[in-house]
């Protein structure tokens, strides 16, 4: 997966990548290079070092107006990873005065002096390169010469294992806004190739890897080069603004934010530069109180995809025959939403769901979903105890012998039946006739044979959805005042319901045609609860379209 969106802001690649058809037009020396598939589709091959190189010239002349010169035998900078730490640094130094240049120094600048090329060509920035390799120290002057930048960048030759300390004995007087440092990334040959430090279950490489042995490799990799800047910037402190190092492995952030901790450095960021499936990942430390450090980005993948809806379709012969139904829930609105809503709430009122109504489209219903248990599951066995439940209790004695002596007394009585903490002990409300005979059998038994159990007791307050023919009850809608709103809840999620087809300026009240319901994930446990929901009031709607009147 490309990671290209990631990308920082400012980079120029981000969303515009290089069109290599263009290039290749333009520039004979990097059309030798390309390929077209059987598709049209114009390619380059990554494992070829010529063609890498030639890639990176090509960026440079066309975006930047560099030439440069970079033997196959040393690293090869991709451009738009490159950019990445240039921007990443103008965050760090933030936007000073115009009369205010700025410096920065380059750790092993490389063949390409890519680094201080592009922070002078873009910035104007002043720059102090160092370099150890006598091949890349040639290169990288050449370069430099070679595009008029002598008077912004000094390239240094110095000895091997200098880091900051020996590069600044001649320059005390300066203060530096920051350095860069693509530090070697591995300890060893073996190292190198991934024996040691690529995990199995990862692609190959998709490109080459090159580069000299001062380049890619130093004693105890990049953990141990950048804990040697670590402790040059101990004494040199705030010689420079900004310490900075570009990681190859994330594994080695975390050791190197605990040794700047325990060295008490007082700011301390990171970073991520993404670049086709490329991850870097960078440091930066100072010393100075006064400095605006940047967020670290977040933990949360940025890429992660959005997650399409649960849905399901009703289409208009069902929704018909729903309709004919509706009268018995108190719908009396003809319109395929409305019929299709009332039926959504009725059912969710029968599950105990908390729900309310949002605002929304005048060609949609909206219906805030809050699930405070898993009551849409086994509910055929629970229908089968109760009825068992209730067979083998005695019958009732006759409704003549009802008298107080027979009542339970089950504490006082809420002055408003119709509250939401009296529907949190009574559950849901069914219409006059069979339930109500059953309640109070139940409540008579108790009296002649002792207590009974509190699953008995709930048991005999829940409803058969297929039976229940009155509007949906008032208690099991949500409000601001009901007392399982505090209540840990199994997830939230908005629930839409759409006509197909129709148009923004539809009259949802008369419109016919098929139905979608959508739900999506706003947060909870586990994403399977709601598809099985999903899946339950599918299924309940079909069943009630399909059974007879």
């Amino acid at each position: 997966m490309a990671l290209s969106k990631s990308m920082h802001p400012r980079n120029r690649y981000k969303d515009k990548p290089p069109d290599f058809a263009y290039l290749a037009s333009k520039y004979p020396e990097f059309q030798q290079h390309v390929h077209t598939s059987l598709t049209g589709r114009v390619g380059l091959n990554f494992k070829d070092p010529e063609a890498v190189r030639a890639l990176t010239c090509t960026l440079l002349k066309e975006d930047f107006g560099l030439t440069i010169e970079i033997p196959l035998e040393r690293l090869i900078p991709t451009v738009p990873l490159r950019l990445n730490y240039i921007h990443w640094v103008e965050d760090l130094i933030g936007a000073g005065p115009s009369d205010a240049p700025r410096r920065g120094i380059d750790i092993g600048t490389g063949a390409s002096c890519i680094y201080p090329l592009l922070g002078a060509t873009m910035n104007g920035w002043f720059f102090l390169a160092t370099e150890v390799d006598n091949v890349c120290f040639s290169y990288a002057k050449k370069n430099v010469e070679q595009n008029g930048m002598s008077d912004l960048i000094k390239v240094v030759k110095v000895p091997q294992k200098t880091l900051l300390m020996d590069a600044l004995k001649e320059e005390s007087a300066l203060i530096y806004d920051f350095c860069m440092c693509n530090p070697p990334f591995f300890a060893n040959q073996l190292e190198a190739k991934g024996v040691n430090s690529r995990n199995s279950r990862r692609p190959p490489p998709s490109s080459v890897n090159t580069g000299g042995v001062t380049e890619i490799m130093a004693e105890g990799g990049e953990l141990e080069f950048v804990k040697r800047i670590i402790h040059d910037s101990l004494q040199l402190k705030k010689r420079l603004r900004w310490y900075s190092c570009m990681l190859g492995k994330k594994c080695s952030l975390a050791p190197l934010k605990e040794e700047l901790r325990k060295q008490g450095v007082p700011k301390v960021t990171h970073t991520e530069f993404c670049q086709g499936r490329t991850m870097r990942w960078a440091l930066a430390w100072s010393f100075y109180e006064d400095v605006s450090v940047p967020s670290p980005p977040s933990k949360k993948r940025k890429l992660e995809k959005a997650r399409k809806p649960l849905s399901f379709s009703l289409l208009l012969p069902t929704v018909k025959l729903l309709r004919a139904r509706a009268p018995s829930i108190g719908c009396t609105t003809l319109g395929s939403l409305s019929v299709v809503t009332a039926w959504l709430e009725k059912t969710l009122s029968d599950l105990r769901v908390l729900h309310k109504r949002v605002p929304s489209g005048r060609a949609e219903r909206s219906l805030f979903l809050t699930a405070v248990e898993n009551s849409w599951i086994h509910v055929r066995q629970k229908r089968r105890d109760q009825r068992r439940q209730l067979r083998e209790l005695p019958r009732a004695p006759p409704c003549g012998d009802r008298a107080a002596p027979h009542t339970v007394e089950s504490g006082p009585q809420p002055e408003n039946p119709e509250s939401p903490e009296n529907y949190a002990i009574v559950g849901v409300e069914s219409e006059k006739g069979k339930s109500e005979v059953n309640e109070d059998s139940v409540v008579a038994q108790a009296a002649h044979s002792g207590p009974l159990t509190q699953e008995v007791l709930c048991n005999t307050q829940e409803v058969d959805p297929d039976k229940q023919e009155g509007p949906p009850t008032p208690g099991s809608s949500m409000t601001s005042n009901s007392p399982s709103a505090s209540q840990p809840f199994l997830f939230k999620c908005l629930t839409n319901v759409k006509l197909e087809g129709a148009g923004e300026l539809a009259e949802e009240d008369e419109e016919e045609g098929d139905v979608i319901v959508q739900m999506h994930w706003v947060e909870g446990l586990n994403r399977d609860l709601m598809n099985q929901l999903c899946t339950y009031l599918k299924n309940t709607l079909l069943r009630l379209a399909s059974s007879p009147l």
